[in-house]
């Protein structure tokens, strides 16, 4: 099958990629021409473990290309996916649509035959409704159908997901759409997985709840946890033990420094915005997303209880690692590195930073902070080890050598990938998120 995505970023590079590994021919449109002749050049733009290899494999078998031309695409594609961003819309916080319906626009008027054009950015409600109507405004006479088909990534086991997925999601009510897209997805039938057939608008929402019920679960965990805290709980024990119930499910139980990224910050803001516009107030999301605010930047506050507790870091030097919002992306979007960053250096910090991937991108939005080496440059002469981003790099670090280079021994984990008692028998002052302390700071 020939498919024409729009847009090579993140979901359309990586979902273009794998249906050109099923064997489809697949061509990538993006109106960045340096982005394309990056792809076409072999340098991918993006961080995503196995996506280089996934890439130049399917060019070098001639169903992957790239290209700039959308007219050319879509005239000889039978489906054609739109995967352009949507971020939040500046002053608002509604998704910007603008980048959607300009696709929409150009699809129309590159159309000739019957095609199926697919949603699979993550769209508001509705959306579906007015790319058909753009796409017939701009050319009425041809046959064509929209279907929605959300996509549900995870960076950094994107191909992973796209590959063995929990669900397929097809949301179209013309029966030939319907039959289209499901043969798209047919390589992956010995997986088995469940292709849900749905109207548009119930598959564009099945999205934003998805997002938004996960990010639910993480600001519920991280609220237990500073209840844990001030009552000499475990809330890694918590969450086993709630995570146990199969009601429940032990996935987005990890306390941290709040959720950011791609997708969470920006999807349950644009469901608040849909529940608010069809007098329908989300108050549940409302408040995930007010307690998520608040938490990355009251993490500072637990650094600098970690010296006492006064407000006061004037002068200490702080080794920030990880910034990037997870571990195997380079992902810099709402990361909770960004606000935590920002009080240390308000309470009179001075950064340090490594990241194995993310300095780059981390450069761009990060001010007046010092990139280093390697963890243990990072650490150098430093006050405090501050563990944003659980990389696997950072799991096993020899502590002893941390002692030796550091100017007093604090780690504040807040990832609670150590464990205490090991931090502490190494010399160091530990400071986790919802562990119980052994004496008061």
């Amino acid at each position: 099958m020939r498919i024409a995505m729009i847009g090579a970023g993140y979901v359309g590079l990586v979902s273009g990629a794998c249906f050109s590994d099923f064997g489809h021919h697949v061509t990538c449109i993006d109106s960045d021409e340096g982005k394309i002749a990056a792809l076409e050049a072999g340098r991918i733009p993006i961080y995503e473990p196995g996506l280089a290899d996934l890439v130049a494999n399917n060019v070098s078998q001639g169903r992957l290309a790239f290209g700039s031309d959308i007219k050319s695409a879509v005239a000889n594609a039978e489906v054609v996916f739109i995967a352009v961003g949507t971020p939040s819309r500046r002053g608002d916080g509604h998704a910007d649509l603008s980048y959607v319906y300009a696709a929409a626009r150009e699809i129309g008027r590159a159309l000739s035959k019957f095609t199926v054009v697919v949603t699979k950015s993550t769209v508001p409600v509705g959306t579906g409704d007015e790319v058909e109507r753009i796409i017939r405004e701009a050319n009425p006479d041809v046959e064509f159908a929209v279907a929605s088909n959300p996509e549900f990534l995870r960076e950094g086991a994107a191909i992973r997901d796209f590959k063995h997925p929990d669900r397929i999601v097809i949301g179209a009510s013309d029966a030939r759409a319907r039959e289209i897209v499901t043969a798209v997805y047919r390589p992956l039938h010995l997986n088995a997985p469940p292709i849900l057939h749905t109207d548009r608008r119930t598959a564009e929402l099945t999205k934003y709840a998805a997002n938004s019920f996960l990010a639910t679960k993480i600001a519920f965990i991280n609220e237990i946890a500073d209840l844990a805290e001030k009552v000499g709980a475990n809330v890694q024990e918590v969450a086993r033990g709630i995570g146990l119930d199969n009601r429940i499910g032990p996935k987005f139980l990890h306390a941290g420094p709040g959720f950011g990224g791609s997708c969470f910050p920006k999807d349950t803001m644009a469901l608040i915005k849909t529940g608010q516009d069809n007098e329908t107030p989300l108050r549940i999301v409302e408040t995930v997303v007010a307690v998520n605010d608040q938490r990355k930047r009251a993490m500072a506050r637990k650094v600098a209880n970690a010296f006492g507790g006064n407000g006061n870091l004037r002068g200490k030097f702080i080794a920030v690692l990880g910034v990037t919002f997870k571990p195997d992306t380079d992902d810099m979007r709402d990361a909770p590195s960004i606000p935590l960053i920002t009080a240390l250096q308000d309470l009179g910090a001075v950064i340090r930073v490594f990241d194995p991937v993310g300095m780059p991108q981390a450069s761009k939005v990060l001010e007046n902070v010092t990139f280093c080496q390697d963890a243990y440059d990072c650490a150098k002469g430093a006050h405090a080890i501050v563990i944003v981003t659980e990389w696997e790099q950072f799991r096993a670090l020899d502590l002893k050598e941390l002692a030796s280079i550091m100017a007093s021994f604090v780690i504040v984990d807040l990832r609670n990938i150590y464990a205490p008692e090991e931090v502490r028998r190494n010399g160091f002052h530990y400071c986790g998120v919802g562990r119980p302390k052994p004496f008061a700071y």
